[in-house]
This record gives structure tokens, C-alpha cells and sequence, in this order.
């Protein structure tokens, strides 16, 4: 039977790829912090290994006699009282699991980053794996620094020592099994609980999140080393996204644009005014800065190596939805 070792089957996007890698027939060992909420791994016959991203006995464990590696664990927000951390987690936590899964001789290392290393079109057009930035200095947020470097550091260590890594760069998941929720699931569930009374002029890529889990087994079965393949689903305006989650759900979508400098006035002063209270910002500055992109993207290149095909954004809406308010994280819904 195949082994496969996963780091951040805990989380999100996890979730849904130990959940595929069991269904394929293969023996799954998972990296879980400590005190981690292991909630997703609830029913599954897997191998708990204890330790984090930086704890080299746990990476060796979890990495002997695996044919395959995904590294999926990230520390994925927007804003952190502490870049520090993510930094190290997104990092140096990269570097330690690909170190310990070449050392370990695995096949091949699946490396889960994100269309935050890709740098995002000027216009509305979407644009492929060869967006590049000219340096880490233009990436806006630490979050998206420090994903861009993750990224980096990975298709290096393909390119200069040879070690078996495929770099795959998700768009905007959405499902279920988002138990924090992540970013982009809060702002289906701040939909849901009607906290959205206006919206701003942008664009996301919507994704199903087992369409992103099938996209890291593609990438481990027919992958080219040393290559990154973008796995995104629908090029939407956050319009077009509200539009989706009032028909699936029956809450009515805003209609009022909130104009781009009145969006940052406010993410200005509410992240500075969190910073004193030590609080996480309602709408964090980076956030904003961020949303002055359309993060439009195209998965061609997965569709035509790895033979990707996501289903269409509004069943990835529908399942976030119905899997939040199954889950408790909204209590009703009001009718449209």
C-alpha cells in the first residue's frame, strides 16, 4: 500500500485531500500540532503524528516510507499581530518539509502555495503561472510575502538541487471543513449572517476546495518537476460572488459599492485602532490594499498537463454554505 505524509490535514484544504488520498487506497500519515483542533480528522483512519512545521522528528516519522509529500499546512491570514510568525510557518516551515522528504527519498514532494505568489494582473485579464513579480518588495501583506517566498524557495530547491517538488497554486477555496473559517470562508459567512451591507469593486477566483485537493493528487501522478500549476475554478467579480451566495441561500445580496478610498479610510484606521486593542481588524488595511487587484487567474496549464477540470463556483457556494449552516457557524437565515 502507498504512504502518503501531509502536513496541515487539520486545516481547510487538508481536509478534503486526506479525505481523497484515503479514497484512492493509500495509508495516510498527518502532521497536527499539539493543542490543533482536529475536528476534520474525526471518523478518518489516519496516522497522527505530533509535532509542527519545525520539529525535525516529527518530519522524519512523518515522512519515512512515504511515496508522496503535501506540504498544505500554512499560516493563512490576512493581518497578524506578530509577521513573525507567519513567516517562519510559511517559510521555514517550507524548507524544513521539503529538507525531510528528500532526506526521507519521497517521490514526489507536492509544495501547496498560492496564487498570492503569483503576481496579480494591472487590467482584468487573467494571467498564468508566468506572472512573476521582479521582487518580493511589490507582494502586498505579509501574508502574500511570505506565500511568495514559500513559493520561491520551492521551485529553487527543484532547479538548482534537483529534489522532486511540483509547486501547486490554489485560488480561492470554498466547501466544506473550513472550521476557522479561513478569510475566504468568512466572508461566506459574514454573507450569511447578513454583516455584508455593501460591497467594493473587485475580483476573486472561486474555487471548489475538492477541486483543489484533486488538483494536489494530479499534481503528485502527472506533475512535471520543478513546475507550478495554478488551481483556480471561476474568474468572478465579488458582485457576481454575492449574486451566487443570495441565490443558493436565499439572503439578499447588498446592492451599494463602497468607493475604494472610503474602503481604505476605513481598513486605516480600524487596523491601527486594532493594534492598540490587540485585537484582530474587521477589515484589515492589507486586506483592502489587496482587493484594489482583480486576483483573476487561469488554470489552462493545469487543465491541459494534469487534465484539471473544477466544477462551476456557484456548487462551491452552495456546498460552503449548506456545510456553515449544518455546522452551526450561522443560525438563520433570513428569507430574500
Amino acid at each position: 500500500m502507498d504512504s502518503a505524509f501531509l502536513t496541515g490535514g487539520t486545516g481547510f484544504v487538508g481536509a478534503s485531500l486526506t479525505r481523497l488520498l484515503l479514497s484512492k487506497g493509500l495509508r495516510v500519515k498527518v502532521l497536527a500540532r499539539r493543542h490543533a483542533d482536529r475536528r476534520n480528522l474525526n471518523g478518518l483512519e489516519v496516522e497522527l503524528i505530533e509535532g509542527d512545521l519545525l520539529n525535525k522528528e516529527a518530519l522524519r516519522a512523518g515522512c519515512a516510507g512515504a511515496r508522496y509529500v503535501f506540504h498544505v499546512a500554512a499560516d493563512y491570514r490576512i493581518w497578524a499581530p506578530e509577521p513573525s510568525d507567519m513567516y517562519r510557518a510559511n517559510v521555514d516551515g517550507t524548507q524544513a518539509v521539503i529538507r525531510a522528504a528528500a532526506k526521507a527519498g519521497a517521490e514526489k514532494i507536492v509544495h501547496c502555495s498560492s496564487v498570492a505568489a503569483i503576481a496579480p494582473p494591472h487590467d482584468k485579464m487573467p494571467v498564468d503561472e508566468t506572472h512573476e513579480y521582479s521582487s518580493a518588495s511589490e507582494v502586498v501583506s505579509d501574508y502574500k510575502k511570505s506565500k511568495y517566498l514559500s513559493d520561491v524557495l520551492a521551485r529553487r530547491l527543484a532547479a538548482q538541487e534537483g529534489l522532486p517538488i511540483v509547486v501547486v497554486n490554489p485560488a480561492a477555496p470554498i466547501g466544506p471543513y473550513d472550521i476557522k473559517p479561513t478569510p475566504t470562508g468568512r466572508l461566506v459567512v459574514d454573507f450569511l449572517r447578513g454583516r455584508m451591507p455593501s460591497y467594493i469593486d473587485t475580483g476573486l477566483n472561486i474555487v471548489h476546495v475538492s477541486d483543489v485537493a484533486l488538483g494536489h493528487w494530479l499534481a503528485a501522478t502527472k506533475g512535471r518537476l520543478g513546475e507550478r500549476y495554478i488551481l483556480g475554478g471561476e474568474n468572478l467579480t465579488l458582485k457576481q460572488v454575492l449574486d451566487l451566495l443570495s441565490e443558493v441561500s436565499g439572503q439578499p445580496a447588498p446592492r451599494f459599492k463602497t468607493p475604494y478610498a472610503v474602503a481604505y479610510a476605513f481598513g486605516a484606521v480600524d487596523t491601527a485602532l486594532a493594534r492598540l486593542r490587540g485585537t484582530e481588524p474587521m477589515a484589515a488595511l492589507d486586506a483592502i490594499r489587496m482587493a484594489r487587484h482583480y486576483m483573476w487567474f487561469s488554470s489552462r496549464k493545469a487543465a491541459d498537463e494534469l487534465g484539471y477540470a473544477p466544477r462551476p463556483a456557484k456548487s462551491a457556494l452552495k456546498d460552503a454554505a449548506d456545510w456553515f449552516l449544518a455546522n452551526g457557524y450561522v443560525k438563520a437565515i433570513s428569507a430574500a
